[in-house]
């Protein structure tokens, strides 16, 4: 069931990119079955007129985090590149506020709230409760949804409109297991 919508309620999409889907450089299995249900999030957030806010990774080609640089991950999301663009069949509204991460080559981030005025930006829509789903969810999910629990708010977690990359089996739901030990509580099923 999921919960009803109110003032104060806004939907955080987290990286939900090319790169991270079926053919893309660090692709997440089953990745591109987030869109779908995120799409009837966006359009119960959009028809209640709540803010929606997406963050995405925009390396620069030396970003830390890749292999080439001695970080554990393949080259992705390139600034200006195809992989970097959120998904096609996304429907993301015109008013979305867009969040960059990790941008610089020295620093990665996994939370939407690393080196980002996303915190800022959610202040000033005055919001007290996200809906999170996205890519991926032992990784920037998790790092988000602990960096929002830390900052106060109230977490859904959109749990069809997420996947994870489980480098280890059950990567995922650890990650799940630790967001809602930390507060968040699970929405299943689509609004």
């Amino acid at each position: 069931m999921s919960p009803r919508l109110q003032a104060g309620d806004a939907l955080l999409i987290i990286d939900v990119q090319r790169d991270f889907l079926p053919g893309g450089s660090l692709a997440v299995p089953d990745g591109d079955a987030v869109v779908a249900p995120l799409n009837a999030w966006i359009s119960r957030f959009s028809a209640g007129g709540l803010p929606i806010f997406a963050t995405f990774d925009r390396h620069p080609a030396d970003h830390c985090s890749f292999r080439d640089q001695g970080g554990a991950w393949p080259a992705h999301c390139i600034a200006g590149t195809p992989g970097a663009g959120f998904a096609d069949d996304l429907a993301l509204p015109a008013g979305v506020v867009r969040m960059a991460k990790a941008t610089a080559s020295h620093a990665d981030a996994y939370s939407g709230f690393s080196g980002t005025e996303l915190h800022l930006q959610l202040q000033w829509a005055m919001v007290r409760r996200l809906f999170v789903g996205g890519l991926a969810t032992d990784y920037c999910v998790l790092q988000s949804v602990l960096d929002a629990r830390r900052l106060g708010y109230e977490v859904v977690l959109l749990r069809d409109a997420m996947r994870a990359v489980d480098l280890r089996a059950g990567d995922g739901e650890r990650a799940i297991a630790t967001m809602v030990a930390a507060g968040a509580v699970m929405a299943e099923g689509l609004p």
